[in-house]
């Protein structure tokens, strides 16, 4: 059942990562027609641009840790013996999961801290730069106990996109 939780999370983030793509491409497409075509470049397009390159990066990051889509230290696993290799796969899971709670942690500061400034052609928060960040260590923390969860009772975690 967390499985299946999880894989639905890791699904709704791909397809949000889609929106995001088609929202970012008509913000370019329409920064271009503007600059080129009616020679009166809109500013907020840029900025919008660059807001959802974020989004679209950490929703793909976060499930890339859950499909195992990363690079990472899983070569370390093919060097030590087979009776190690469960053990390396769980400090491996540990590492990415330390790693998401710090991400997710120093980005909430960041978050705070930001609050009050705001990005000038878009209206809103300083802060809506760091969400996706903070969203997506929670997610990779999830994601990295799914995994663990998994290793420890015997199963495997199937990617989202099956």
């Amino acid at each position: 059942m967390f499985t299946r939780l999880c894989a639905r999370i890791a699904r709704t983030c791909l397809q949000l990562g889609v929106f995001g793509l088609m929202l970012l491409l008509c913000a370019v497409v329409y920064q271009v027609f503007g600059r080129y075509v009616l020679n009166n470049t809109p500013t907020w397009a840029e900025s919008l641009a660059l807001l959802l390159v974020l989004y679209v990066t950490m929703l793909g990051c976060a499930v890339g840790v859950r499909d195992a889509g990363h690079i990472g230290m899983e070569m370390l696993g093919d060097l030590v013996p087979d009776s190690w290799k469960r053990r390396v796969e769980i400090l491996i899971h540990m590492l990415t999961l330390s790693f998401g709670v710090l991400m997710a942690w120093n980005c909430f500061n960041m978050f705070q801290s930001v609050r009050a400034y705001m990005i000038p052609t878009l209206h809103i928060s300083e802060s809506f730069r760091y969400v996706p960040l903070m969203a997506a260590g929670l997610l990779i923390v999830l994601f990295s106990i799914e995994h663990i969860v998994a290793l420890l009772s015997g199963q495997e975690v199937k990617p989202a996109w099956h």
